[in-house]
């Protein structure tokens, strides 16, 4: 009876390893066959600039990042999803690996959030085909590396909780840091979050994985250049989707995550807690990915993003110019707008068809300037 039973309990199982499976294998068969590689799409791509070296280098004069960043993101999701399986077979249900599966999960928004900060990714990264519905909103392409977002926005939260335990040792029960264990936590992974972004993305802009077209001067590193980065900006904002995602993974002294006893409030789903757990981490989770997109598109809508990253590091694409600052600073075209840069950005004819050179123009070819 116990043989028959045990194969009973393991067939369910055995069908779920099989259907995921089943789906990986035709999420790889999906994204090689529409999987492209630079600018094809005739909206963004500019003929005479295919096979023209960048007009700047990129960190160590080193031609082969591209590759290079593909690879490890490879590798970093083959030891990621390893690691989640490993968690999932010791503990169905695991709180961390349905926040791995969450946090990677709202890159469905990727295209919005690289709209929102003038986010503009080197061409030459496989992507999807530029004109799909939604893809299209990326100022140039949408690329397959961003499938490792859970190790950017869930990753802060381990050496966080780390400290907070360390900080908790230390101290009696009656201190702050055991009082309010989750703002404490919050306060964490905001400094260490930001850290970590600034690093990060400095490393990726300077290898030419994508540049910051245009940015409020004021809180931007290197501004006027082509590795321009919005530091007080970006690492501030890129915590609003950091901080949830650490928080609700946090177990207090009963052993449940606070992404857990939310779940409980979902009195539909009481038979399926896993359910109601990952669906409390997507929604929080795609509300916070919203803030951080609406807090850069505040910054579009004002004008103030008016540093422009020069030179231009992508011959083989037209010059990402909605409002016309790229021309103004005196950057060779051709030109284009992209999508959702009417309205929203205060220009309902669109971008401006005439766009005087400035008397300081920063961005004119050196045998012109």
């Amino acid at each position: 009876m116990q043989k028959g039973h045990g194969v009973r309990a393991s067939a369910p199982a055995g069908f779920a390893t099989w259907a995921w499976s089943a789906i990986a294998i035709a999420l790889i068969g999906v994204i090689g066959y529409f999987s492209r590689s630079g600018a094809v799409s005739p909206r963004i791509a500019n003929p005479d600039g295919v096979g023209a070296p960048p007009p700047v280098e990129f960190l160590f004069n080193f031609a082969h990042w591209v590759g290079l960043q593909q690879f490890f993101t490879v590798v970093a999701m083959v030891v990621l999803v390893s690691a989640c399986i490993l968690a999932w077979r010791r503990q169905p249900g695991h709180p961390y690996v349905l926040m791995a599966i969450a946090s990677t999960a709202i890159v469905w928004q990727d295209p919005i959030m690289n709209w929102a900060p003038y986010a503009v990714y080197n061409p030459l990264l496989r992507h999807w085909p530029e004109d799909w519905p939604l893809i299209m909103l990326s100022p140039t392409v949408e690329p397959f590396v961003v499938i490792g977002y859970a190790l950017f926005y869930f990753g802060p939260y381990f050496p966080a909780v780390w400290v907070l335990r360390k900080l908790q040792a230390k101290r009696p029960t009656d201190s702050f840091v055991w009082r309010r264990p989750l703002w404490t936590l919050a306060g964490l992974i905001l400094v260490i979050g930001f850290v970590i972004d600034m690093m990060l993305e400095v490393s990726l802009v300077r290898t030419g994985m994508y540049i910051y077209s245009q940015a409020i001067p004021f809180g931007t590193i290197f501004a006027g250049t082509t590795f321009q980065f919005p530091l007080l900006w970006e690492s501030t904002f890129v915590t609003f989707v950091m901080i949830p995602a650490g928080v609700l993974c946090y177990r207090d002294d009963t052993g449940r995550t606070v992404a857990e006893k939310l779940a409980q409030r979902l009195r539909f789903l009481q038979s399926r807690p896993t359910l109601a757990t990952f669906l409390v981490m997507f929604g929080i989770l795609n509300v916070a990915y919203f803030t951080y997109g609406g807090a850069f598109a505040a910054i579009r809508a004002s004008g103030l993003a008016t540093s422009v990253a020069c030179p231009y590091p992508f011959p083989e694409a037209k010059v990402y110019d909605p409002q016309g600052y790229y021309e103004r600073e005196g950057q060779p075209g051709p030109y284009f707008e992209g999508y959702w840069n009417r309205l929203t950005i205060g220009q309902p004819d669109g971008r401006p068809a005439v766009n005087p050179l400035k008397d300081n123009a920063s961005c004119l070819p050196k045998e012109n300037g």
